[in-house]
Order: structure tokens, then sequence, then C-alpha cells
């Protein structure tokens, strides 16, 4: 990579300093080559490490770049495809589910879940953790909430483990006729728990993607599911699913 001195432009520095670097990954890093230090890079750019670090997190946003524990940072690879939920009014854990159970608590949910639940506000429900992996790299971490009175009846449990209650739970779920769900996306920042399950850092970009699941009238559960901002891109398709792409040849939404 060399010297490159950056001009007086309109647009930011580190917006500049993005679109400079992006074209250096492209000639002359491979896929997991780690880059030079911010002290070294800032140097051959002329620019602060505040500014580089602006750019740096622009690129791991994009997916370009992956900040690795006791690594440093990367050249990311593609995107990854996966799909996530290609039909309407499917229970999770139905038909091609790809998530795993992995364990399931009776715990108080955050506010806004119980508001969006209608429970009161201090009473537990249950809360199934899945997640989900795709070539061997975790792409997804799901925090399930479903209240007691969608899931009454947990005696035919596999075992004592909490993968098999977090089945149990599920097969409860689906027993009931489910009238309809709906999605909603948004950038958030990885919680320490998310951070782990992904192997990101803290504060890492994330996509969360939060749907709501509908019977009897009301809202039978509720699921958050927080995917890798750099390997996931989500569109929506003509049914309203989920589908994740990959390839360089993608546009970003």
């Amino acid at each position: 990579m060399g010297t490159t001195q950056l001009e007086s432009v309109p647009e930011p520095k580190y917006w500049h300093l993005k679109t400079v670097l992006s074209e250096a990954l492209d000639s002359e890093f491979a896929v997991g080559e780690i880059l030079p230090n911010e002290r070294e890079l800032a140097a051959r750019f002329g620019v602060a490490r505040a500014t580089l670090r602006q750019a740096l997190e622009q690129l791991e946003l994009e997916g370009r770049l992956q900040r690795r524990r006791g690594v440093g940072t990367t050249v990311a690879p593609p995107r990854m495809g996966v799909a996530v939920g290609t039909e309407q009014r499917v229970w999770p854990g139905v038909g091609e589910d790809a998530w795993q159970a992995v364990g399931c608590t009776l715990a108080v949910p955050p506010a806004a879940v119980a508001a969006a639940l209608e429970t009161p506000r201090e009473q537990s429900v249950h809360v199934v953790r899945r997640s989900r992996v795709s070539h061997g790299q975790p792409v997804a971490a799901e925090l399930l909430y479903v209240p007691q009175a969608s899931a009454p009846d947990l005696s035919a449990i596999d075992g004592p483990s909490e993968a098999a209650r977090a089945r149990a739970v599920l097969r409860e779920l689906h027993r009931l006729e489910l009238q309809g769900q709906d999605s909603a996306v948004e950038l958030g920042s990885a919680r320490a728990d998310d951070a782990r399950e992904l192997d990101r850092l803290p504060g890492a970009p994330v996509l969360v993607v939060t749907t709501r699941y509908f019977a009897e009238g009301r809202t039978a559960a509720l699921s958050v599911a927080t995917y890798r901002a750099d390997t996931c891109r989500l569109t929506f398709g003509a049914s309203g699913g989920v589908e994740i792409h990959h390839g360089p040849e993608q546009q970003a939404s």
C-alpha cells in the first residue's frame, strides 16, 4: 500500500479515505490478510488516527473488514448466503428452519418486550435461545420470548437440558394457529453476550431483526435475532420474507 496524501475534498475526509482504502483492499490485500496497525496506516495516508478509525469503522460496517480478538483488523470474505425466512405464517422451528435451539430459561423480559407481548411488567416468560451457523461460522443469535400462556404444557420434555426445554416450548407454540407475523430491521451494536456468541467485539455493528408472531388475537411470541453486519445482507422479497445474499457482485441496499 503506497503513501497517499489526501487533498482537500468536499466530502468528509474519513469518507474519502474509506474510498482510497477500499480500492487498496481490492488491489493489494487478500481475504484474511491482516492490515498494518493504525499508526502505520495513519502515517501512510497523512491523516489523524481518529479519521482513520472512522474510515475503518465504515469499512467494517460495509462488510469489507473484520476486527478479530487477538488478531487485529483483517480483510473480510464476501458476505455469505443464508435463507432467513422466505414464507409468511411459519412458526420458528418449523420446516427447514436452520436455527439450532441452545437453551431456555424462565425470566422477566425487558420492558419493551413485555409491552409488545402485552404481559405484566414483572411476569416471567420463556426465553428460548437459538443460534445459526453457516459455513462453520456463527452468523446470528436469537432470543425468542414466549409468554407462558402460549406454552402452558411443558410436561413432554425430551430431557433435563435447557436445549430440550427450548424444543418443548417450540412444540407448544406450534399447537397454536399462526394468524400472521411482521418484521422490522434496524442497525445496532453488539451487546457483550451477542458479541461473544457471534465471535465479534462488543459494540461491533449488527443487524437486529425483530419479528412478532400473532395467534388467538394477540402477540404469541416475539423474536429478536441479531445478525453479523459484516457477513449478512438482508433484502426483502415480494412475499415479505427476508433472505441473506452474498457475493461481491451484490450491490448494497
